[in-house]
């Protein structure tokens, strides 16, 4: 640190202190903006153990605008691993900044769970804290803040890529763009932390579902509930293609039907094909239809096993027998010079099997 001075640190330090007092201390942002813009490789990490035990001992009692502690949080967070950020940031702490109305306090938990993304050992780790997974699901599906839910679209996607038991996964063959990804197998926790736990599965049916629409304290209202099944259909291209068994089957028939599922239809996958849109919303129709294509096109660039050909030319058929748009886009797909020829070649496979 004597090497590399930074200017304002001792005052900034001791504003810290002061706030960590009395949180009703008005933020210095002069302060926060002087250090921060001195930041770099080189100096950055002699500054965490200084600075971010006491931002995030503040976070957890600050109840004005905390984005500029947020802010510094996450430019500190940078070069340290995931299990180095828990030391300094608890359990609690993830869950009270993912529960925040505040964008940046929510961008700052969510960028502490993607340094999970690291090493299926992180993911591992992280499946095993259930209130913050839950509270993180909750903040990804029910925000009103695009930029939020973008980034935990992400962060949870590449969360259970890098969690994925390929060896589990029996009947796919992701190809991930022509590499093999050999020997970096998760050993799929995470993905048993949401499709397995009934409290976690129960939550995203219950955010998701169009028969909860302010139904009680909690639900959400109908806008809100357009964004949380736009974020998941906009994930399950990904999940489907990486572990198509457990995105179509279900250990907790019972809450399925509480949200619409008849007997013999079950999974994620279903639910949110057939069952969560309401078509009236033009909208969302068009959304379902954009992203059943992008499903099946995802789908095409795997090694796909006969049962699963059958699962999907039965879900093609229930999805697009009753809705015209869909199954008109299904077949322009088959007759388009512009189509991805796996994407055809799926189509016609489709098509001989209904």
């Amino acid at each position: 640190m004597d090497e590399i001075p930074v200017t304002g640190l001792e005052e900034l330090e001791s504003h810290l202190r002061i706030v960590s007092e009395n949180p009703d201390t008005p933020l210095n942002a002069k302060l926060f903006d002087e250090v921060e813009l001195q930041l770099n490789d080189s100096n950055t990490s002699p500054l965490i153990p200084r600075l971010l035990p006491n931002l995030t001992h503040i976070l957890l009692t600050y109840d004005k605008d905390p984005t500029i502690l947020a802010t510094l949080s996450i430019k500190l967070l940078r070069p340290i691993h995931f299990t180095q950020a828990l030391t300094l940031a608890s359990e609690d702490a993830l869950i009270q900044a993912l529960r925040s109305p505040v964008t940046a306090a929510n961008i700052l938990a969510i960028t502490v769970l993607e340094k999970a993304t690291r090493a299926p050992s992180d993911t591992a780790i992280l499946s095993i804290m259930k209130g913050v997974v839950e509270s993180f699901i909750r903040t990804w599906l029910s925000t009103p803040h695009v930029e939020v839910g973008e980034k935990a679209t992400q962060v949870l996607g590449n969360l259970l890529e890098v969690d994925c038991d390929r060896r589990s996964s029996a009947g796919i063959d992701t190809k991930m763009n022509g590499m093999q990804l050999a020997g970096t197998y998760g050993q799929g926790l995470l993905w048993r932390r949401i499709f397995e736990d009934r409290d976690i599965y129960d939550l995203i049916f219950s955010l998701c579902s169009s028969k909860t629409v302010d139904t009680e304290e909690g639900e959400l209202d109908e806008r809100q509930k357009s964004l949380a099944q736009g974020r998941l259909l906009r994930l399950l291209p990904k999940l489907a293609a990486l572990d198509f068994p457990t995105v179509t089957r279900t250990n907790f028939p019972d809450i399925e039907q509480r949200y619409g599922l008849q007997d013999g239809d079950h999974g994620l996958l279903f639910f949110a094909m057939v069952d969560m849109v309401d078509k009236q919303d033009i909208l969302m129709h068009l959304n379902l239809i954009d992203l059943y294509i992008e499903f099946l096109e995802k789908m095409s660039t795997t090694e796909l096993t006969q049962s699963t050909l059958d699962y999907l030319a039965g879900l093609t058929k229930k999805v697009a027998g009753s809705d015209g748009a869909l199954y008109k886009s299904l077949e322009a797909i088959a007759l388009s010079p512009d189509s991805p020829p796996e994407l055809v070649d799926l189509s016609v496979k489709l098509s001989r099997q209904q």
